[in-house]
Formats: C-alpha cells, sequence, structure tokens
C-alpha cells in the first residue's frame, strides 16, 4: 500500500496535499481498498466555504455510500470532473488522477496538524 510522504492525512482516510494556497484532496489506498471497486463519486459542496469535518460529498460503490469529510476548513473550488465518466480512477490512481476536489484552505497551518504519513500507518496498522 502507498502513503506518500509529502501529503498529510485524516483519521476518516482522507489526504490533503497543499500546492501554493490551494490544495488537493483525495481519500487514501487504504480507504480505497477497503471500499472496493468505486461507481460513483456525487461532490456537493462545489463554492461552498465548509468547516473541518464537514462532508463534501459521497463516494458509492457497489454495496454501500460513504460520506467524504473535509480535513480542514476551506472553499471548495472544484472537482474532479473527469471522475464522472471514470470514478474507477479512484481506486488505480487515489493520489494522482483520483483526487476528488481542489480547496483553498482556511489557514494553511491548520494542515501541519494533521496526520503524517508515519502516523496514519500507524493508525491503520499497516
Amino acid at each position: 500500500m502507498n502513503f506518500p510522504q509529502n501529503l498529510k492525512y485524516t483519521n476518516e482516510h482522507e489526504w490533503i496535499r497543499v500546492e501554493g494556497d490551494i490544495a488537493y484532496v483525495g481519500i487514501t489506498d487504504y480507504a480505497q481498498e477497503q471500499l472496493g471497486d468505486i461507481v460513483f463519486v456525487d461532490i456537493v459542496a462545489v463554492g461552498e466555504t465548509l468547516n473541518a469535518n464537514d462532508v463534501f460529498g459521497s463516494i458509492e460503490v457497489v454495496k454501500t455510500v460513504s460520506d467524504l469529510f473535509l480535513p480542514v476548513a476551506g472553499e471548495v473550488l472544484e472537482q474532479n470532473d473527469t471522475l464522472e465518466d471514470n470514478p474507477e480512477l479512484v481506486n488505480q490512481d487515489p493520489y494522482g488522477k483520483g483526487w476528488l476536489i481542489k480547496i483553498k484552505p482556511a489557514a494553511i497551518a491548520d494542515v501541519e496538524g494533521l496526520l503524517s504519513a508515519d502516523a496514519y500507518k500507524a493508525l491503520i496498522n499497516e
């Protein structure tokens, strides 16, 4: 399983990658593996400003639907439109082409309070 060191992680199995004043958010390799084949991604919060841990959408697999939680407070700028026709990209490339949303964090410093790759691995007993 892959846990890039340049990302921060949450207890809810999302990751965040900061690039300047924008951040990408997705689900971890562990989360996509636990969920199974993703058949639909529903992002409901584009254009909204949300608090940390607010639901920004959901992921649907064959047998269930799981909520997606925002790692830090911020404005949801964009969703990954490629996932509309290719939700399986989240399974195939969760840290690359399978990203879910771009956000403008309210405070970039909040990202530093999230889990490191090593802390996330310990959380899931990897």
